[in-house]
């Protein structure tokens, strides 16, 4: 089999969880990083069926989206398993895995989107050593019609981004619960904790985000499972916009 290839963005959330999932496997694989927006004609050139990250070349298959994934892997490498073989702890983790990739993962793009387009300086700090083709501070200074592009395509407007920030301490919640059912941060992780946690660390690199989630179970695993997350994102969501977070806080 010739080396995988992964296809993603830098400081991409899922991109994370298909590298987590690939070392977890033993897999060594070539990282190709993709710039958004431009990175949909780049999967198209590539022909892959859709035009999303991740995106990875392995075994001769071309497989898009963490959830597709993470089952190829399971077939071509089983082992260490992604899934439990217990049917109901399994269980539990496809729908917690679901959740992670339906209804975590988006909103946290959409609020960093926005940020970016009230300052694009922190993204720089989001590149880490991703290799882009170009100067990073370039790629920065240059990044406005790249971001307004990513937000048109993320719907990441003042009402949707409020909307996100109101639901923030109930999914916050409910990703607590998977901790305390054990679906969670055990010792050898599955493919809910690689689908929640990168979610999770995305949010922990936002000023306005991180009070909200220090303190809780949630935290304790993330921080277990991905020690480091590039990135950086200062305050710089109205405050009247956080007061579900607050409201929300542990303590």
């Amino acid at each position: 089999m010739s080396q995988p290839t992964l296809f993603t963005l830098p400081g991409s959330h899922p991109g994370f969880t298909a590298a987590l999932m690939l070392r977890q496997k033993g897999i060594e694989y070539r990282r190709v990083d993709l710039l958004p927006v431009i990175s949909k004609a780049a999967l198209r050139a590539l022909r892959f069926p859709g035009v999303t990250v991740p995106a990875l070349k392995i075994g001769g298959e071309k497989l898009q989206g963490s959830i597709e994934i993470a089952r190829a892997l399971d077939r071509l490498v089983p082992e260490p398993p992604l899934l439990p073989a217990d049917p109901a702890l399994r269980e539990a983790v496809l729908e917690a895995e679901s959740w992670g990739d339906s209804e975590l993962q988006h909103p946290l793009r959409q609020i960093i989107w926005w940020l970016f387009k009230q300052d694009s300086a922190p993204m720089e700090s989001y590149l880490g050593d991703s290799k882009i083709g170009v100067p990073k501070g370039i790629a920065v200074k240059t990044a406005a019609p790249m971001v307004a592009a990513s937000v048109h395509f993320n719907k990441a407007g003042d009402e949707n981004v409020r909307a996100a920030l109101a639901a923030l301490p109930g999914q916050l919640d409910r990703a607590d619960s998977y901790v305390a059912s054990g679906v969670i941060g055990n010792d050898e992780p599955n493919a809910a904790d690689f689908q929640i946690i990168p979610s999770i660390r995305l949010a922990m690199t936002m000023d306005d985000l991180l009070p909200a989630i220090e303190g809780r179970p949630i935290h304790e695993v993330a921080l277990k499972l991905m020690p480091e997350y590039a990135g950086h994102m200062p305050a710089g969501l109205p405050a009247e916009w956080l007061a579900p977070l607050r409201a929300g806080r542990p303590g």
